[in-house]
């Protein structure tokens, strides 16, 4: 890297101990992280947007090509990269964690390769565009840890580089899935809003809202043109098959999850767990019948009079529940709840300083989630981080509200704030923007990360979280639920002819979610692949080796001591987790 932006990055290092307690880990290999640094350099001149998510503010001002010529260019470099590294870098005389570093680039850049031989997103999902259009602007005014005055000149620089991105978007799409499009025509007018009235509310007063205004201006003209071109010329021809297929499927989950496992065992795993999570449910929910339901005798003891059990609890419970008016307030209590609650039972040290921020969730990125965690990019760790709470669109009608709430009342938003926020996301994030090695930190594992999240859904309430309240376990199992039917769904929409009509009573019947949620879902996994299987697989990996070591320790096991030990190494692939996580746990805490 440049001068400016390697003194940033050891900046960070050098708080390793200080901001978490971790004792100090081994330095990378110079040679090898000199290495990624200058594929970074390369990549990021080439990407500016990806500069900017993970915090290197070097390309604010530019914005990516996306042309097709551009876009070869991109993977040129991914090969050139791969052929290289072995020359660059001598792999047997590393120490193992720098193997590890070696392996997990190796593995990004033939999974990157792989990826644009087999799928074409610029040609079919035009969601990738709302990337470059919005992103692009509201991360460099809402996150970045630069002055004020230097973002908002970025963003005004970087705006006159959003009509090259429409222009591309006509070029290159074809014929995406109607899902994809429908999708980016709700995503697009929330970005005309945000171009003509929320970017200046987050400028905020400054000498420059003239200037941004006046770029602005055209931006949101030309996206109203787009608007037109995404319902009137790409919508009739939105005809494509989001259907991945059996073969790229098994591959795609192969590199994607990297995590040992095959397609088929992921579902294989994934159904056994179904059934078991199933039991369980009923079991609790026959143990709550009599709070809600008095008098009533509990429905037979069969698959359906099991189905009909959970069901009802399941709906009473949701009936205590936020309002658009309360939600945020909610989530924030919520928040100090768990905060306070791990800090007491010593589950881990909570990061220092808090750079967690609850805010609503931006019009232009509400689609198909109800929360994320946006943590502080890995190469700019003082930044921001986002727990970003969407109320119900302004145009929902009554019922939807109410459906929408029902599935999000009050003992789901505890489970929601654990697996986003407390221990769940933004700690393990903010944890692995302190791993001195820069290959973990910015190619973090998908499936760890979520796995992570999920984990802790359950240990917080194993550890008595709420005081072992049975209607927030019952929830915990059915937010768990989702994650293992989201890798049944995953699987079977795309390696199987399985309809929407399937799908709904997969995800309604069975799994007990609501109508709205269910739909939402079979959208999502219409309009991705293999992502939705990260959750389960991730957090089979973290509750067996919890098992595993737990075991191994007896009466010496300590849980505090244990996830930080698994935090320590970052966001690696799960496979590797058990190595360092014994590694770490040969030193002290």
């Amino acid at each position: 890297m440049r001068s400016r932006s390697h003194a940033r990055v050891l900046i960070t290092l050098a708080g390793v101990t200080l901001l978490t307690g971790l004792a100090a880990a081994q330095t990378p290999d110079p040679g090898l992280t000199r290495f990624f640094q200058a594929y970074l350099d390369e990549a990021f001149a080439l990407r500016p947007l990806d500069a900017t998510r993970l915090g290197d503010h070097r390309f604010d001002r530019q914005l990516e090509d996306l042309s097709a010529p551009a876009r070869a260019r991109w993977q040129e470099h991914n090969r050139r990269t791969l052929a290289a590294l072995p020359k660059a870098v001598d792999y047997a005389r590393l120490p193992r964690p720098d193997q590890v570093d070696y392996e997990i680039l190796r593995h990004e850049l033939t999974k990157s390769l792989w990826l644009a031989e087999n799928t074409d997103p610029f040609a079919d999902d035009p969601r990738v565009y709302n990337d470059y259009i919005n992103d692009s602007i509201y991360l460099l005014l809402a996150q970045s840890s630069l002055p004020a005055e230097t973002n908002i000149a970025n963003a005004i620089a970087r705006l006159a580089h959003i009509p090259r991105v429409l222009e591309a978007a006509r070029a290159n799409l074809r014929h995406p899935p109607r899902a994809h499009t429908e999708t980016a025509i709700r995503q697009n007018r929330g970005a005309v809003a945000f171009f003509e009235r929320d970017l200046f509310e987050l400028a905020g007063s400054t000498p420059q809202l003239a200037a941004l205004r006046q770029v602005a201006a055209p931006v949101a003209a030309a996206l109203r043109q787009y608007q037109s071109f995404l319902e009137n010329d790409l919508r009739p021809r939105a005809t494509g098959d989001w259907r991945l297929g059996r073969e790229r499927f098994a591959r795609k989950l192969e590199l994607e999850l990297d995590a040992g496992l095959t397609a088929d065992e992921v579902l294989a795993a994934a159904q056994a767990e179904f059934d078991r999570v199933s039991r369980d449910m009923y079991v609790i929910a026959r143990q709550l019948w009599s709070r809600y339901h008095p008098r009533q005798p509990l429905p037979p003891d069969d698959p359906e009079g099991r189905r009909t059990t959970i069901t009802r609890v399941l709906h009473a419970i949701a009936q205590h529940h936020s309002t658009a008016a309360t939600v945020l307030d909610d989530v924030r209590q919520t928040v100090a709840e768990a905060k306070a609650f791990i800090a007491a039972h010593d589950l881990l040290r909570l990061p220092d300083p808090d750079r967690c921020q609850i805010i609503e969730m931006p019009e232009f990125q509400r689609g198909n989630s109800t929360a994320y965690m946006n943590s502080p990019p890995p190469l700019d760790p003082h930044a921001s981080g986002f727990y970003a709470v969407s109320p119900p669109p302004a145009d929902w009608d009554a019922d939807r509200v109410k459906s929408y709430f029902e599935e999000y009342n009050h003992q789901m938003l505890h489970i929601l704030t654990i697996h986003e926020a407390y221990p769940g996301h933004y700690v393990q994030l903010e944890y692995a923007n302190r791993v001195p090695s820069l290959i973990r930190r910015v190619l973090g594992s998908g499936t760890y990360i979520e796995g992570w999240a999920v984990y802790t859904e359950q240990t917080l309430l194993d550890q008595g979280y709420r005081d072992g309240d049975l209607a927030l376990r019952l929830t915990q199992l059915k937010f768990y639920l989702r994650a293992v039917t989201n890798a049944l769904l995953d699987h079977r929409m795309h390696c199987t002819a399985m309809t929407d009509d399937e799908a709904l009573d997969l995800l309604i019947r069975q799994a007990f979610q609501s109508e709205g949620e269910a739909r939402l879902k079979v959208i999502r996994a219409q309009q991705s692949s293999v992502q939705l299987s990260t959750y389960f697989v991730g957090r089979l990996a973290h509750y067996r080796l919890r098992q595993e070591i737990q075991r191994e320790l007896g009466d010496a096991f300590e849980l505090g001591r244990y996830h930080e030990a698994v935090l320590a190494p970052g966001p690696v692939p799960v496979k590797y987790l058990p190595e360092l996580v014994r590694q770490r746990l040969q030193q002290p805490r």
